[in-house]
């Protein structure tokens, strides 16, 4: 099974890119789930269904039919409810030695940022169904989604800090330390949580980052887009989160009489071309797709967009696997040469003016515009300085001296 995730700048079509790709995957044979987490729905008029009723994410995904497409609503709504209900029941002794009085389910509302989670358990519920050779995945825009892929990995960064598993060895002591103390220790119950958070949130992780999953950016070629397109694709690779494709959407056709519509083919065009890196093998396909000159309703509107059978992934993954070589980061020896290692992190499109480092103990901050990650450094790399750094041609090379009291002396 594969998964394609597709996300875009605000407004540049991409539920509309996600629905063409799930039909024309279809239509060549493939068993599709078409997933979403916009309470508003709209495949459904794009799929040419009644709408009222989304069908849900469920156990039906095994009956999806070869060259047939299910669309499913997260409910992120109604997953909200449902946890914070379990989550009270399962600390009931707690709540009640403070006096809580628990919430009904009736009575919750969800939180802002409970669409993220709920569409990343159905993306890990949607990895395991059987049935299945396709998921395609219309993700929030692209800050939001940049966002929630990075939300496992942050989450399990810090469930480690504030909960270590290894405090779980002195559970015996803590009736000791809670008479010494004066208050109540943690409950085992919350390390038992957060060992359940833990491993959902590994499983979500191991989703997001295993080779069957690629991520399709959609924008609408102009200028509005680009600067929009940029800062979005700078988060993406600092959280190394390869791109295998752009989608020029709503490409409209070059040899048009009319001065406005040439012009607009003009620029679009332009744009396309700047995306595509003038055909680098070391940047991200553009792949186009015309305009309908209306918005699609219906399969058969999604099949006539030009270029839309393009958007098939290919079997093979190889667009998948080449974007993850261009994010990774590399430790480059340069001992014998420069007396240096080198760490190279691809950042295309940074400015300096993005950029900001900070080394604390085995980890580093890296700032890239708007977007901040944490990240602990490789083994060698604990063992030494930082000398300094550079950005170059979209890569960042931060420099790394070894400390000659940690670093092995040679014979």
């Amino acid at each position: 099974m594969r998964i394609l995730l597709i996300t875009g700048p605000g407004g540049a079509g991409r539920t509309t890119v996600a629905a063409a790709t799930a039909v024309a995957a279809a239509r060549a044979g493939q068993r599709v789930l078409l997933l979403s987490g916009d309470p508003a729905d709209p495949l459904p008029a794009l799929l040419g269904e009644p709408t009222g009723n989304p069908v849900e994410a469920a156990p039906g995904l095994t009956a999806v039919p070869a060259g047939g497409v299910l669309a499913a609503r997260v409910d992120s709504g109604e997953e909200f409810r449902a946890e914070l209900v379990a989550l009270q029941e399962r600390g009931s002794a707690l709540l009640g030695m403070v006096g809580a009085r628990p919430l009904g389910a009736e009575e919750l509302t969800e939180l802002p940022g409970a669409e993220q989670f709920a569409l990343l358990r159905a993306l890990r519920g949607a990895a395991a169904a059987p049935g299945t050779d396709l998921v395609v995945v219309d993700m929030p825009p692209l800050h939001q989604t940049v966002a929630a892929l990075a939300l496992p990995a942050q989450l399990r960064r810090y469930l480690a800090r504030l909960l270590p598993a290894e405090r779980q060895a002195a559970r015996a002591l803590r009736p000791v330390l809670a008479q010494l103390a004066g208050v109540p220790m943690p409950a085992q119950w919350l390390y038992e949580a957060a060992a359940r958070w833990d491993e959902e949130l590994a499983a979500v992780q191991a989703v997001v980052e295993a080779a069957a999953t690629s991520l399709r950016v959609v924008a609408e070629p102009g200028p509005g887009a680009d600067a929009a397109l940029r800062t979005g694709l700078l988060g993406l690779a600092l959280e190394q989160l390869p791109v295998a494709g752009i989608v020029a959407n709503r490409m409209v056709p070059q040899d048009s009489p009319d001065p406005w519509l040439a012009g607009l083919a003009a620029q679009q065009e332009k744009y396309a071309a700047q995306w595509a890196g003038a055909g680098s093998p070391k940047d991200t396909p553009v792949l186009p797709l015309g305009h309908l000159g209306r918005d699609p309703q219906g399969p058969e509107d999604l099949a006539r967009l030009t270029g839309a059978q393009a958007l098939v992934p290919a079997a093979s993954g190889e667009a998948a696997d080449t974007a993850r070589e261009r994010t990774a980061w590399v430790v480059e020896d340069r001992l014998a040469e420069d007396g240096v290692l080198v760490w190279v992190v691809p950042l295309p499109g940074a400015h300096k003016r993005d950029l900001d480092l900070v080394r604390r103990g085995d980890e580093l901050l890296l700032a890239a515009g708007p977007y901040r990650r944490i990240v602990p450094l490789p083994s060698a790399l604990r063992r030494c300085t930082v000398s300094g750094a550079a950005l170059a041609d979209g890569e960042l090379r931060i420099r790394f001296t070894p400390d000659p009291g940690l670093w092995p002396r040679r014979p």
